[in-house]
């Protein structure tokens, strides 16, 4: 999917998907990225300071700073958010207001564009729950026991799916969400697994595994990620629709994926398993049947190849700093 001749405002836009996508647009739009720049994957990019790229220091919890930022954007991308579980854990609080009054104050500025024609706003596979077997967006969510820190971060996304459809029917606001799953690839920040399973195997540190590691995820590989945000920006057939975003075929235990990286790293690393310290996902598996049906979605990258190319850039990345 090409996008030309538009401007796209992206929060959370320094994040590790909110940057790979300023890359791909950057030659034919105008770019304007809203963000803390607490976790910053841009500044190593090499496009960090194209002609095309406006950088806005803020918080999506000043609504008069979002609105100035935005002004004049065709299409919107709301990725900003308090994400990671560790992070979430330690400061659930923070996690809901900053998901919750974020995202309205995102559609609340979107509200008032003169010509916007697209808002996504990004919500997580974690509104499905503990199990999830091949989930359809139409799947019932169960974001479980209240109480338990983790699920404050669901919790407050599904929150956000809700207000975004609301827009969407109450003021005919052109919103789409968006669900990822697992996503990883070079240039990642923050606490995905395969980020810190290549970054201890690179290192000759111990991979540890949290539980007996028979958890099951799918892993979605950047580049497909991104051209299913793109679709969802530019087709039509997106509108007041809701998506998930990942790669069934990228299905492996947590024990295989950490088999797999010190295999495709040759690392002398060990597997060592430490306690649970809170409430885990024991098997997510996404359908992806609605977004190839409406979008013509289809992620290519196999599991290994994109570790492969992961791997291959942190070692670029170590060389360098060296």
């Amino acid at each position: 999917m090409t996008i030309q001749g538009k401007r796209i405002f992206l929060t959370g836009g320094a994040g590790f998907i909110g940057s790979t996508l300023a890359g791909r647009l950057l030659e034919d739009n105008e770019v304007v990225i809203y963000d803390s720049f607490e976790r910053d994957a841009l500044s190593a990019r090499e496009f960090s300071h194209h002609k095309n790229l406006r950088r806005i220091r803020g918080d999506i919890l000043d609504h008069a700073g979002i609105q100035s930022a935005m002004e004049g954007a065709n299409i919107v991308v709301h990725l900003a958010a308090i994400a990671g579980v560790d992070t979430v854990i330690k400061s659930p609080t923070s996690t809901m207001r900053v998901n919750l009054l974020g995202t309205y104050n995102v559609l609340q500025a979107a509200l008032g564009l003169t010509n916007c024609e697209r808002v996504v706003t990004f919500s997580t596979s974690e509104v499905f729950g503990t199990y999830a077997y091949r989930v359809s967006e139409d799947d019932t969510v169960n974001t479980g026991a209240v109480g338990e820190a983790r699920w404050t971060y669901a919790v407050s996304k599904l929150a956000g799916e809700h207000m975004s459809y609301a827009y969407f029917k109450e003021f005919a606001l052109p919103t789409v969400i968006v669900r990822p799953f697992n996503v990883y690839g070079p240039g990642q920040v923050g606490e995905g697994a395969i980020h810190v399973f290549v970054q201890r195997s690179l290192s000759g540190q111990d991979l540890l595994i949290h539980g007996d590691g028979d958890q099951i995820r799918s892993w979605t590989y950047i580049d497909d990620m991104v051209d299913g945000i793109l679709l969802v920006m530019g087709r039509p057939e997106a509108v007041g629709q809701s998506f998930n975003l990942g790669n069934p075929r990228g299905t492996v235990t947590v024990n295989g994926l950490a088999e797999l990286i010190l295999a495709v790293t040759g690392s002398s690393s060990k597997i060592a398993y430490v306690p649970r310290q809170a409430a885990d996902v024991e098997l997510r598996i996404p359908s992806i049947e609605k977004a190839r049906t409406l979008l013509g979605f289809q992620p290519i990258v196999g599991l290994r190849e994109g570790i492969e190319r992961t791997v291959a850039w942190y070692r670029i990345l170590r060389n360098n700093d060296r």
